[in-house]
């Protein structure tokens, strides 16, 4: 019997679940100790919200944000859900590692965007039952998420356009239920020196979104199922210079018939370090994905390129089919891949077999079938045939997310406390993935839990 593709969506059957629960947001809290509300209530664009000074909790200070706002968070723990449907507020901590946003286990989100031009910045989120930080376009205009799909609808985003513009940066999610930070039916929007760890989904995501507009640089994400999971997203698409490190699978770019834009097409994968998916002290992923670098289930023309790809049990790359959606037109090139099970595994099914996949100018050890990098040679790539079967050892079991153990220390956002608000409009700006380099095994390195454990070791 042929294995199971690479993981698609642990989310399958939960999208409902996971859009409709965001409705209980619980907001009013409990706040850290420090003055009450205070101040004046008419705010005007570009006013600071200071909390806890202003504002007794954060959704106070949300609730009276006008566009333009800043809402400046100190130290402290804050036991509360929020929510923002107000058009480019800015949301900082002015201290990255000591504003926290803290679910106890019982909350389901740490933040939902529902606006256009939102930023959230310099904070952490932890410890809720399914995202960090949602950003979504899917909202019927009252205030609510939109519903559907089910198993036989999907969301639609004719009907609920995509939220434009959205910047998270500076943000660590730590052991939250489904994503750390969750980017649904939205566009032109950045992704940015995050850390993401003990998702029991994946740690960053990006979905439904075609052009998606979308930049996901310069973030770690390790121990997760996932590290990073792309669905429907392509066209703009750019997943570069990310450290994707000890999750159950470094990177997944993947087509869902539950979201809008199938198949998947046009991501451009980059100057990435995805080493060592082979971590049984992560929760699992619940397709039995285990020991994977970067994992490609019906995608389609994707361009991945100048990877380090190494230490994956299983495969570095697996090219594979979900459902009758083949991969097709994916190209890889320049990428380094060593001591992976197999480094890159051809694993489509006989009914969506796929064709025009190329390799060029990579490094490699072993191919499966062993003469794939012949065979599948650009610019014409592979035929139509699908490959022999990847020999899998079942996966271990995994841990509950709660039990992840916690980052080390993340760097600052630059001058949190006293730079202006800049709202999230006229993202990504330029980008030029063809100028990021191959990366080496330290990169990000002084981000990762394994360094710092290193070290104390030391």
């Amino acid at each position: 019997m042929p294995p199971a593709p690479p993981p698609r969506r642990v989310r399958r059957g939960l999208l409902s679940t996971v859009l409709v629960a965001v409705l209980t947001l619980a907001s009013g809290a409990c706040a850290p100790d420090g003055p009450g509300a205070g101040g004046d209530k008419a705010n005007t664009a570009g006013a600071v919200i200071r909390v806890p000074a202003q504002a007794p909790t954060i959704q106070a200070a949300v609730d009276r944000a006008r566009p333009g706002s800043l809402v400046l968070v100190s130290p402290g723990v804050y036991r509360e859900s929020v929510a923002i449907h107000t058009e480019r507020v800015v949301l900082r901590g002015t201290d990255r590692n000591k504003v926290v946003i803290d679910g106890q286990g019982r909350r389901s989100n740490g933040v939902v965007v529902t606006a256009s031009g939102v930023s959230v910045e310099n904070l952490t989120v932890r410890n809720h039952l399914l995202n960090g930080v949602l950003v979504t376009g899917m909202t019927d205009g009252a205030g609510g998420i939109a519903r559907g799909s089910g198993g036989y609808t999907r969301l639609d985003p004719a009907k609920y356009p995509p939220l434009t513009g959205f910047r998270v940066r500076y943000v660590t999610a730590h052991a939250n239920g489904l994503y750390g930070i969750y980017a649904f039916n939205t566009r032109s929007g950045v992704l940015e020196h995050d850390y993401a760890s003990g998702s029991a989904d994946s740690g960053l995501y990006v979905g439904q979104c075609k052009p998606c507009r979308i930049l996901v640089r310069h973030n770690v994400a390790e121990f997760n199922a996932v590290g990073y999971e792309g669905t429907n997203a392509g066209g703009d698409m750019w997943v570069l210079g990310n450290r994707f490190t000890h999750n159950r699978v470094g990177m997944t770019v993947d087509s869902d018939y539950l979201e809008a834009f199938v198949p998947q097409s046009g991501a451009t994968v980059a100057g990435n370090l995805v080493a060592d998916n082979t971590e049984a002290g992560t929760p699992e992923q619940a397709d039995g994905g285990f020991g994977i670098g970067i994992g490609v289930a019906g995608g389609t023309d994707n361009d991945i390129r100048r990877n380090l790809i190494t230490g994956n049990s299983r495969a570095g790359v697996v090219l594979a089919s979900t459902e009758d959606l083949a991969p097709a037109g994916n190209r890889l090139t320049a990428n380094t891949a060593t001591g992976n099970g197999v480094d890159i595994a051809y694993q489509a099914s006989e009914r969506a077999p796929g064709q025009g996949n190329c390799l060029k100018d990579n490094t490699l050890h072993s191919t499966l079938p062993a003469d794939l990098a012949t065979a599948a040679r650009c610019p014409r790539g592979n035929v139509r045939a699908a490959g022999p079967a990847l020999h899998l050892t079942p996966a271990p079991a995994g841990i509950p997310f709660l039990d992840v153990a916690p980052p080390p220390a993340q760097p600052q956002l630059p001058d949190a406390a006293t730079a202006p608000a800049t709202p999230a409009t006229g993202l990504p700006g330029a980008v030029d993935a063809l100028a990021v380099p191959l990366p080496g095994p330290d990169l990000l390195a002084d981000r990762s839990r394994t360094r710092a454990a290193k070290a104390a070791v030391r």
